[in-house]
């Protein structure tokens, strides 16, 4: 039987900066954390100290342990799992292999030897320029040069992430023993037709000796098959019968199966392969009508309106993001009603423990090939990799039930056409030839069962813009970049699969990551960890549309003035995604999606993430509770006056009344009616609201509920409205904190990480009514006090 051995011990890193000839290196792992554990660069995650560590980036660097690869087997092989990027793999001097690849596994014959293993990194920027001076300059959305190798791009910075260019053996190493033949790939293709499961093994296998004959065996739900392999190939194929299907998370439940697949020389078995695996189906329904082009996910027959987040590597650093870290991270996003993650395109193809959470909890996968914001050269090697890395990565996913879509870049067929790029190019290659013919065909061959798209935004043809809203995906970066989040009310795409707005991270995130810094929006170390082009400038700008800063928190130094400045972010943040959400919820079927930008960071920064860089909770993660769940309620102006729109995504009708109260700033209810509707299962039903309650002027507000759910709509901007002096007592009570409001209170926000850096709180903003209370749960807080509970409460107040 194969045998594997873990080589994580005795390596080290040599290292060519200051006294110390080698230091102690972690596999898997980087230089950066490497260096960092050994004390000999600052955390790049505090302060400006990211600047501090920019030279690690530019260095080669070597990894060296010692290896014996003897045994009694007939062959042994040094397995790597991945390696960052550009290296040289040396035993005792001689070479055994260069690899240039981040995105790719690698292997080696070691049979019999021993000795002194060394893995040579060249600087990835060395790699990079070489690069772009053999083929030329490609244009990109950034200055560093991250299209010219296959990397994870973002580790070069990105409007939201840090530069530091990363080396190292970032996943894991082994030694594998076997004899006479091994499991080479297994490609698993599974269907479902009419409650009966068919799966397809595809087998290659590597051979020492050519005569042995071998017999693959698969087994799954009880059902058994054999087969014969043919030289270096064989199919196993299983029936079987009444098996459950896994559905998205609010769909349905996500049953799993075992399939093991051993490979046999008579009846010893040489090698085993074991994984997990879903039925269903899937689609994309790109059919054209009335509307455009349409872009509706269907799974199991059913059409959804996709829930979606963009995900990014949870840290730019990537082998420390531990199979527990992914684990939160994704039942945050499922906690919030998500449904789908994307995996950007200027990351990476996330490890098995990614994938395997999706699985479990329902989160369908959007996977994008790693290409983002940049003209990528098509000539070899770099061609000849992207392929390689293709048909890897296909078929390592391909037993997930969670994935259900490959898109093949992240915005590039859009800069193509409308950042300059083509008069720059001159005919010069730069990604077309991968989106629309290398992709799709390795796809086609090797995964027939999910739909693939050749980028984000696409509107699935040149003869149209790439981003045209009425057709296929479209990114909504006019809204932040330069319009107000009014806008997103004035169009209905088809499928929105980028839009957000920033905000800052939690106050303890700051605090730990600025330590000693006097706050402010403008501080140095607020600077440095804004990343985006004119970023603050645009949070203002965003700020004055909505609020009079001069007189509700004015950046003049203070404390108070930061704090006001801090909680007016995070609630224009949270306010900016419901503008979009609900508008295009409300719009379902023609609308069939929005995937927000972005779920998580990858460290503590000003960002457009609903969960930030140490893992604290936004507000707007929790608005996207309410806005994601099954029911919504939402209050909108259209064409003919006010609308109630009733967003039904559970499974069965939802019939009930909704109250409509027209009040006052004072809590006077000026006008009131009840109002009967009826959405379907997965429907929307959209209501007039009648004249006479339709709020008049900056005093007056609409208010709807229904069955638990609530709506609010102010006419005027909040520097317009006359709000009341807040009033309202707060008390504990097991668990966490009541708040009971005296006058309107609008946004009221409990910032529990003021409380205590691990404290946290079971919601976000919430508008209370005269006389209405609100119990926030709270964990995490060692000593509980009113007094404390009061100072950490932020809400609207009136103009000073």
């Amino acid at each position: 039987m194969l045998q594997a051995t873990p080589l994580t011990d005795g390596w080290i890193l040599r290292h060519p900066e200051g006294a110390a000839a080698a230091l102690p290196a972690a596999v898997p792992g980087c230089v950066h954390t490497d260096l960092l554990a050994a004390g000999v660069i600052p955390d790049p995650f505090l302060g400006r100290a990211e600047t501090e560590v920019a030279w690690v980036g530019r260095r080669d660097w070597t990894y060296e342990t010692d290896l014996d690869a003897a045994s009694a087997h007939e062959q042994s092989d040094l397995v790597f799992d991945g390696l960052d990027t550009v290296a040289e793999i040396l035993l005792d001097g001689r070479v055994l292999g260069r690899v240039r690849n981040m995105h790719r596994s690698y292997r080696f014959d070691v049979t019999g030897l021993s000795g002194r293993l060394a893995v040579r990194f060249a600087s990835a920027y060395a790699e990079a320029e070489a690069m772009r001076g053999r083929l030329g300059e490609r244009p990109a959305a950034y200055a560093e040069p991250y299209q010219y190798l296959r990397k994870m791009a973002c580790s070069f910075g990105w409007d939201w992430g840090p530069t530091l260019v990363t080396a190292g053996i970032w996943r894991p190493v082994r030694l594998e023993h076997w004899s006479t033949a091994r499991i080479a790939r297994v490609r698993p293709v599974v269907r479902v037709e009419q409650g009966t499961g068919q799966v397809e093994l595809a087998v290659d296998v590597e051979r020492t000796r050519v005569e042995a004959p071998l017999t693959i065996e698969a087994t799954v739900a009880g059902v058994r098959a054999r087969a014969e392999i043919d030289g270096t190939e064989g199919t196993v194929r299983l029936t079987v019968p009444d098996v459950r299907l896994w559905w998205p998370r609010g769909y349905g439940e996500q049953p799993l199966y075992d399939v093991e697949l051993r490979l046999l020389h008579g009846d010893a078995a040489l090698d085993a392969w074991r994984r997990r695996i879903g039925f269903r189906t899937v689609g994309l329904d790109r059919s054209a009508d009335e509307h455009g082009t349409g872009f509706t996910l269907v799974v199991n027959g059913e059409r959804l309106f996709a829930r979606g987040v963009n995900w990014i590597p949870d840290d730019v650093f990537p082998s420390r993001v531990t199979r527990e870290r992914y684990r939160t991270r994704l039942r945050q996003a499922a906690g919030a009603g998500v449904d789908l993650v994307r995996v950007w395109g200027g990351g990476i193809y996330e490890s098995e423990d990614f994938y395997d959470a999706c699985d479990e909890l329902g989160l369908l996968v959007w996977q994008d090939f790693p290409f983002a914001c940049a003209a990528y050269p098509e000539e070899q090697p770099l061609r000849g990799e992207v392929e390689a890395e293709a048909r890897e990565n296909v078929v390592r996913l391909m037993p997930h039930p969670s994935l259900v879509l490959w898109n093949g870049n992240n915005e590039n067929l859009w800069g193509f056409r409308d950042w300059g790029w083509e008069p720059r190019l001159a005919g010069d290659s730069w990604g077309e030839g991968y989106y629309l013919g290398v992709l799709p065909r390795v796809v086609a061959e090797l995964d027939p069962t999910r739909p693939y798209t050749a980028g984000s935004p696409w509107s699935g043809t040149w003869d149209r813009h790439p981003n045209d809203p009425a057709h296929g995906t479209h990114h909504s970066w006019e809204v932040w970049n330069r319009r107000d989040y009014a806008d997103y009310r004035l169009s209905v795409p088809r499928f929105v699969a980028e839009f957000g707005w920033q905000a800052p991270p939690a106050y303890a995130t700051l605090r730990r990551a600025l330590p000693g810094e006097k706050l402010a929006p403008d501080s140095p170390g607020m600077l440095h960890h804004q990343k985006a082009d004119d970023g603050n400038g645009k949070l203002r700008r965003g700020l004055e549309r909505h609020f009079a800063l001069a007189e509700q928190g004015a950046e003049n130094g203070s404390a108070r003035d930061f704090d006001r400045w801090h909680y007016l972010t995070q609630v224009n943040q949270a306010r900016a995604v419901a503008a979009g959400i609900e508008h295009w919820r409300s719009r379902w079927p023609v609308c069939a999606g929005t995937v927000v930008w972005q779920l998580n960071d990858c460290w503590p920064v000003t960002s457009w993430a609903a969960i930030d860089g140490d893992g604290r909770e936004k507000p707007l993660y929790h608005e996207l509770r309410r806005l994601y769940a099954d029911r919504l309620l939402t209050l909108g102006e259209r064409e003919r006056g006010l609308e109630l729109a009733v967003v039904n995504q559970a499974a069965r009708a939802w019939t009930g009344t909704a109250r409509l109260r027209r009040m006052s700033v004072e809590g006077t209810v000026l006008g009131e009616t009840r109002v009967d509707f009826g959405a379907g299962r997965r429907a929307v039903a959209r209501l007039g609201v009648p004249k006479e309650l339709e709020p008049v002027g900056p005093k007056e507000f609409l208010v709807a509920d229904a069955d638990g759910s609530r709506a609010v709509h102010f006419p005027a901007p909040d520097r317009e409205v006359p709000y009341p002096r807040p009033e309202f007592d707060v008390a504990l009570v097991p668990g966490g904190v009541l708040v009971t409001a005296r006058t309107l209170v609008r946004d009221l926000l409990l910032q529990a990480d003021r409380l205590h850096p691990d404290a946290r709180a079971d919601r976000g903003l919430v508008t209370l009514l005269p006389g209405e209370e609100v119990t926030i749960g709270v964990s995490g807080w060692e000593t509980p006090d009113a007094a404390a509970a009061r100072s950490a409460l932020y809400c609207m107040e009136p103009s000073r």
